[in-house]
């Protein structure tokens, strides 16, 4: 990521002050993990820290409660008027943080923004159709095709204001695959219960409390000071010495040492969301490795060795110390694929079978490949890398793990330069449509397998996946999904891995709502004195 020079200034500090004005009951929230956001600009980027974050200065229409349940968010009210019509009545009065007021205009521009082809989440922003002003405090949606799934996409698409996007030049969101320069990536006016303080990229970023936001606080924190520390052990150290409350990500082998340290407690729950490899299935030669004139990828006897020598009891207990559920589904929970065990079941560990199928695909002498990671963004994710190109090399595959920092990895793999990756995928939708269209169909239009960076093309598995997106009948559409889903686990598109098991770390004096999509919620934190 670009290197960025501080910029350490007060945004509105005219209600900045007033929510400080209080100083008595002033609470500040000190967390960390172990890589920064992003971005600021709420559309650029679909990384889960990223959107958590930014979702605690910009809001959305509909929102998530404490068990992941829709409800109000800036729409006070909503009808369905049709199987392609919905209209959404907005709350009067809600102020931007820098004073001016939420209209219906802000929301459509807001939408077609998301839809640009620089966004990171347009797939969820193009499935809502197109918005509608019908006055000021009043939006319909007019759909070309049904959308089972409707709400859990209007709940990932943040609010902006179009006046103040205009004046800084940001009416399309960041590049940021292309390192763009915006005012958006460090700077936000968002309708939210915080706001932005000030910003040092992947050093520390200050928020207030938005003394003007029409909901109601549940915790006691006006300030929160985020900082990134990417060592594990520093971390851990930081919240023992107490100049940490909250760590979002404590590593696994320090686990045990913080459960019984005095002063700090351990909330664990499993996340949604799959750990997996992917591969380049697309190039006709593959930019990292040593074969030349074809790309062993495309054949699915390597990929399903490859998911055979993986030795994932040893990942799980050793590597994850337990913290980790494996699984054979391409899904961030187990709701994904309705509970079904047999899209569940895992190719079985068998380096016997594996070498075979190498064999059986040219490639007894095995060959070298790069397999391209993140450092800084899943539990042990260089870790795991690293533990999988020990296990691939028993079958003659030599891996050259090349790590990185989130903010250099991210862009890379969506520019496609990779031969294999790592990834994870979840968030608060448990339904399996927010991973069959953005990972498992072909790239194409509006979003559509945008994040299938192993370009894979499965004719099969893309018919069966649009027709499960629009879909009326729930019976008839979970019999296209999990088409769909043995489809890919038969063709071995991913090797998926396992579901993370998310601790959380903090002082005894916190109170916090553990959700399973690993999402912190600032205004339900409570930090005593």
């Amino acid at each position: 990521m670009r290197s960025t020079t501080l910029r350490v200034r007060w945004l509105y500090p005219a209600i900045a002050c007033a929510a400080l004005s209080d100083v008595g009951l002033a609470q500040t929230l000190r967390w960390a993990s172990q890589g920064d956001l992003l971005t600021l600009d709420p559309h650029s980027q679909n990384e889960l820290l990223t959107n958590a974050i930014n979702s605690q200065v910009h809001e959305t229409l509909v929102s998530r409660g404490k068990k992941l349940e829709i409800e109000p968010g800036l729409a006070s009210a909503w009808q369905q008027i049709g199987p392609l019509h919905w209209r959404f009545q907005l709350r009067p009065n809600v102020k931007f943080h820098d004073g001016s007021v939420l209209t219906a205009d802000d929301v459509t521009y807001s939408i077609l923004r998301a839809k640009d082809p620089a966004s990171g989440i347009r797939v969820y922003a193009n499935a809502l159709g197109e918005p509608r002003k019908v006055n000021d405090l009043t939006v319909d949606f007019l759909l070309t095709e049904f959308n089972p799934i409707f709400l859990q996409h209007l709940s990932l698409v943040h609010i902006m204001n179009k006046a103040w996007s205009a004046k800084h030049n940001a009416l399309r969101p960041q590049d940021f695959k292309n390192r763009e320069e915006k005012h958006t990536a460090l700077n936000a006016n968002g309708t939210g219960p915080f706001m932005v303080g000030s910003r040092e990229a992947d050093v520390k970023t200050v928020f207030r409390r938005h003394a003007g936001w029409w909901g109601n606080f549940e915790g006691n924190v006006r300030e929160v000071i985020y900082t990134p520390i990417k060592s594990d052990a520093t971390r851990s150290a930081a919240l023992v010495a107490g100049e940490l409350d909250f760590v979002l990500d404590p590593p696994p082998q320090d686990l045990d040492r913080l459960r019984s340290s005095p002063g700090l407690k351990v909330v664990d729950g499993m996340e949604n969301r799959i750990i997996f490899i992917g591969m380049d299935q697309g190039r006709d030669e593959l930019l990292y490795s040593t074969v030349k004139g074809k790309n062993p990828f495309k054949d699915v006897r390597v990929r399903r060795a490859l998911a055979q020598a993986v030795d994932i009891e040893t990942l799980r207990s050793r590597l994850m110390r337990g913290q980790a559920v494996p699984t054979g589904a391409l899904a961030s929970t187990p709701l994904s694929v309705f509970n079904d065990p047999e899209l569940e079941r895992r190719l079985p560990f068998d380096l016997s079978r594996a070498r075979s199928l190498m064999a059986e695909a040219g490639y007894e002498d095995g060959f070298g490949v790069t397999l391209d990671c993140p450092n800084n963004r899943y539990v042990n994710d260089e870790k795991i890398c690293v533990a999988l190109a020990a296990m691939w090399a028993q079958i003659g595959v030599k891996v050259t793990v090349n790590a990185q920092p989130r903010a250099i990895y991210f862009p890379k793999v969506e520019k496609l330069d990779i031969s294999m990756y790592l990834l994870g995928w979840g968030g608060s939708i448990t339904d399996a449509e927010t991973t069959l269209t953005p990972l498992m169909r072909s790239r194409g239009e509006g979003g559509v397998g945008q994040f299938n960076f192993g370009n894979f093309k499965n004719p099969r598995l893309d018919q069966l996946a649009a027709q499960s997106s629009r879909e009326t009948d729930p019976i008839r559409r979970e019999e296209l999904i999990k088409a769909a889903m043995r489809e890919h686990n038969e063709q071995v598109h991913h090797i998926a891995l396992h579901r993370q098991v998310i601790p959380w770390a903090m002082r005894n004096n916190v109170e916090v709502v553990h959700r399973p999509d690993n999402w912190l919620e600032w205004r339900w934190v409570t930090v005593g004195h």
